[in-house]
């Protein structure tokens, strides 16, 4: 049986060997966020475009502002000043943050570090050429690649794209998920379910995973048991760039999302993971689309969507797999597992002080979807180790969506 990086390490490389993304499109740069690059995003011109000061002060001829030297102060610059004025010797100029250094001064002397008497100004440090100038150009020149295909556009990425004038950006369209839910007992969330039924949460949380890893969602709704039933949702499902199909995956009678997949043609790439939640994952590719089988029950399937459908969706998108995002926390108590499987349990992490500190919350299995309410992360427990102690480095998993 594969780890669970082993598996994702096969999604990665079947879903980029399926030599997929999907279609590129023009986008409002205010609509960007998320989508990934297929264009270039040029400097229009150098940057910064003047000498910047970094301070507020006085611009100097760096010789001349030496401890103990005074100086005539003869004007004053703001930022968008457009006086191209060279600085005179002898003199200095009061500058604001911001502002473009006068042609001929090679420094700036933080206020801080001055005296002001009338118009003279006494500097209480020797000024060094450079210091607090930013040169014009020396963050980027006219024609460099600010950002490149592949990049995906965050709040930084939207914000270097309009200090250029890229008010539109070439984009990947954001791959179209199919997703669909499986069992007689599965009623829609609109409904009041029976004494033995219940609402359709599977359908509203993998919307909203696919939505936070970059995704469209397309919703399938629920498929009866029945064979015919769950391959014509499955068919319906393979017009989209990939589909993600929650229960019917385990070894039960009634479990028919597999031989399904067999009469439509798929090639099985695992059809189980040393993970607990979620050991019955399967991950198959059926007419060129990746195709994910997620067991049912809610916390499985949300913890096998971010270990194997995610990456998909990165790669659909036209950007590279994104690393898991393990990070390591201090036990807040001692924990214990079964050996043999790796444990992906609901647990908090906090700062104290400064260190990150995780403690296990108390859940009743892969069904209980209130407990995972209350986590930000998942703790991860290897399966090599099933017991920790109390202050022992542990490996999390964060909750993307709330960390």
């Amino acid at each position: 049986m594969l780890s669970y990086e082993q598996a994702r390490q096969v999604v990665i490389r079947e879903v980029t060997a399926l030599g997929q993304t999907t279609g590129v499109a023009k986008c409002a740069l205010r609509e960007a966020l998320g989508f990934v690059l297929a264009g270039e995003v040029l400097a229009d011109r150098d940057y910064p475009p003047f000498h910047r000061s970094t301070r507020d002060g006085y611009a100097v001829r760096a010789a001349e502002a030496q401890a103990g030297a005074a100086l005539p102060c003869v004007g004053e610059w703001k930022a968008g000043d457009a006086s191209t004025t060279p600085l005179a010797a002898g003199t200095c100029v009061q500058i604001m943050t911001g502002a473009g250094a006068p042609p001929g001064a090679d420094a700036i002397v933080m206020i801080e570090h001055t005296e002001r008497e009338g118009e003279r100004v006494k500097f209480l440090r020797s000024a060094v050429a450079g210091q607090n100038i930013v040169a014009r150009g020396s963050e980027a020149r006219a024609g460099n690649a600010l950002l490149r295909p592949g990049q995906r556009m965050g709040f930084a990425e939207i914000g270097l794209a309009a200090q250029v004038g890229a008010v539109q950006v070439t984009v990947h369209s954001k791959p179209r998920v199919a997703i669909l839910s499986t069992g007689d007992e599965v009623v829609s969330a609109e409904e009041t379910p029976g004494p033995f039924q219940i609402r359709n949460s599977n359908n509203f949380s993998l919307g909203a995973q696919v939505r936070s890893a970059g995704g469209v969602e397309v919703s399938l709704g629920n498929a009866a048991d029945r064979m015919e039933a769950i391959r014509a949702k499955i068919e319906e499902g393979l017009r989209c760039d990939a589909l993600v199909i929650s229960g019917g995956v385990s070894m039960g009678k009634y479990d028919l999302v597999e031989p399904a997949l067999r009469e439509l043609g798929a090639q099985f790439h695992f059809d189980a993971v040393a993970i607990r939640p979620g050991k019955p994952a399967v991950f198959a590719t059926c007419q060129g689309k990746p195709v994910f089988g997620l067991p049912g029950n809610p916390v499985s399937t949300m913890v096998t969507f971010e270990l194997f459908a995610a990456p998909a969706l990165d790669i659909l998108s036209g950007a590279p797999a994104r690393p898991l995002a393990l990070l390591r926390a201090r036990l807040a108590e001692a924990v214990r597992q079964n050996a043999g499987l790796t444990h992906f349990t609901p647990a908090r992490i906090a700062w104290v002080e400064g260190e990150p500190v995780v403690r296990e919350l108390r859940w009743r299995g892969s069904g209980d979807i209130a407990a995972l309410g209350q986590a930000n992360c998942f703790l991860v427990v290897d399966g090599d180790k099933g017991e920790m102690a109390a202050g022992e480095w542990a490996m999390v998993l964060p909750r993307r969506d709330v960390v």
